[in-house]
């Protein structure tokens, strides 16, 4: 039996799906299209479950809500879910929507498997009911800040929003650069235009600029302004959240959207299992795939695995985390406890460092892995 997930705001009656909550940002202010490919990802995940059996001869379903970015609407989201009976929660991309719905979970006694946010500290306790796919920023900026050390870049500004998420970037940027020379250049977005960005550039003598920053606004002006300042031909600009991995980037700022470097959580090569995923990702995406797309199958993959062995009980899914070992898209995923961070984390995913070729910017180059 396939069983298609319910689209937001309807709810199956009939009592026989097995449910698991879906935060996902898919309105504005959320990164609408990270949102999109993390539903893709896990509406796949789910079909595929279904097609073969389901769980138990149960079909699996997706209980979607929106968070649109926002952290009291995800925590409300996660009560109304926990109050629908689903067995556990998954997805959501922000970090700071992600933590608030880690906290409501952890006080509701709800496992939650966190699909793509980073932010180390997601749980202000160490917690038995939220696991993580994601790598945690530390692990990943900190390979983002050695490739900038490893292509000669040691004078480097941050173009930065406040943001818990932002500022925990610049700390890990700054405290594993100053041991090795770098120095770390805080430009308050707050405060600077595009243009006064530009000065700010030339005045610290920085060869690159981080944007630490949303998109569309301001990472979009920011870039047309350094682009096009004969002052700074050589710096370079970089994104480490990620930001040039979605089409809209590339859409937004044609060629000046290239040569950006960004973090990115994919192997340099996908096996049999990625390889077709993939494939499903694109036919569904109308696109290429993100690492997004590939983090919610996974994640399905995870929670479909537990509930085949421990069945539906919250607690004994929640106790169940240190013993996953599933063959996901991108390696085999197991879960363990990991220094200063308070959830079961996956140690690690890939890791890359990756740009849009300016020669081809729909093609992306590897420039470095961890």
């Amino acid at each position: 039996m396939n069983t298609p997930p319910s689209p937001p705001g309807v709810e199956r009656t009939d009592g026989s799906a097995v449910r698991i909550g879906a935060l996902v940002p898919l309105t504005r202010p959320g990164w609408v299209e990270a949102g999109r490919h993390l539903l893709a990802g896990l509406e796949l995940g789910v079909r595929e479950v279904n097609d073969t059996g389901g769980i138990a001869g149960r079909p699996l379903e997706l209980v979607v809500r929106d968070t649109a970015a926002d952290p009291r609407r995800a925590a409300a989201a996660v009560d109304e879910v926990a109050g629908l009976g689903v067995a556990a929660l998954a997805g959501e991309y922000h970090s700071v929507v992600a933590r608030a719905a880690a906290a409501r979970a952890d006080a509701l006694g709800l496992p939650f498997l966190c699909s793509s946010a980073v932010l180390d500290a997601l749980t202000e306790q160490p917690t038995q009911w939220v696991a993580r796919l994601a790598p945690a920023q530390s692990h990943g900026w900190r390979i983002y800040a050695d490739f900038l050390l490893g292509v000669g870049h040691s004078r480097i500004a941050v173009a930065a929003q406040p943001s818990v998420y932002w500022a925990s970037g610049t700390r890990v940027l700054r405290d594993h650069l100053a041991p090795r020379g770098g120095t770390v250049i805080e430009l308050d977005m707050g405060a600077l235009s595009p243009t006064a960005v530009c000065d700010e550039l030339v005045g610290h003598r920085a060869t690159a600029l981080l944007l630490l920053v949303g998109h569309p606004e301001p990472a979009v002006p920011i870039v047309r302004a350094v682009r096009r300042d004969p002052r700074l031909a050589e710096v370079m600009i970089g994104a480490p959240a990620g930001q040039p991995e979605f089409a809209g980037w590339a859409t937004s700022l044609g060629d000046d959207g290239a040569a950006i470097p960004f973090l990115r959580y994919l192997p340099e090569r996908l096996g049999p299992l990625g390889t077709r995923v993939g494939t499903a990702l694109r036919e569904r995406l109308a696109e290429a795939p993100s690492f997004v797309a590939f983090e919610g199958y996974d994640t399905v993959a995870v929670l479909a695995d537990v509930l085949r062995s421990h069945g539906v009980d919250r607690a004994r899914i929640a106790e169940s985390w240190p013993r996953v070992t599933v063959e996901g898209t991108r390696g085999r995923i197991r879960f363990s406890r990991t220094p200063d961070i308070g959830v079961w984390q996956w140690a690690w995913a890939p890791v890359q460092v990756v740009d849009r070729d300016p020669a081809e910017p729909e093609r992306f180059r590897i420039l470095h892995t961890g």
